[in-house]
């Protein structure tokens, strides 16, 4: 797998090609959790080789018809064999395009987009598979809510 190298204000954790399809994957939920349910991206994460785990504010719980929505359509977009790419962009372009709250106060004035087709894009300074093919299957493994929290844990199963 050929990774995507450019990095701009490496953090460790995600310079580690064995979560590339997994942290690839988290762009793609977070889209389809603002597309389905719009919501803002998640308000945190943490990302890891075999299992993962993302949280979003949310009004209401989601039912387990919504569940099967979120793996249906995340694999949906996976299925398209989207291109991975970067582009670099000015702090000042990236504010008009950006929530710019969580870049840290040292980030360089060149700013790192990663977009996932014409899916998503956002800013991220990890490391990613090139094509969404080399991400697998999407599975939500199990989920919670509270007080507004809605956790996912979910898992990728490699195809063939």
């Amino acid at each position: 797998m050929e990774i995507n190298t450019e990095i701009n204000q490496p953090s460790l954790k995600f310079q580690d090609e064995a979560i590339a399809p997994m942290h690839t994957c988290e762009h793609i939920i977070n889209r389809t959790m603002i597309n389905l349910f719009g919501c803002k991206r998640a308000v945190s994460a943490h990302i890891e080789r075999k299992k993962s785990k993302l949280d979003f504010v949310l009004e209401h719980p989601l039912s387990g018809t919504d569940i099967n929505r979120i793996e249906t359509e995340v694999n949906k977009i996976i299925a398209q064999n989207l291109f991975v790419t970067t582009e670099f962009i000015t702090q000042e372009e990236a504010a008009t395009r950006f929530d710019l709250k969580r870049l840290p106060e040292n980030a360089s004035h060149t700013v790192r987009i990663v977009k996932v087709g014409n899916y998503d894009e956002c800013l991220c300074n990890g490391i990613h598979v090139n094509n969404t093919s080399e991400i697998g299957t999407f599975k939500i493994s199990t989920y919670d809510y509270n007080d507004h929290l809605f956790r996912m844990r979910f898992k990728l199963i490699k195809n063939g």
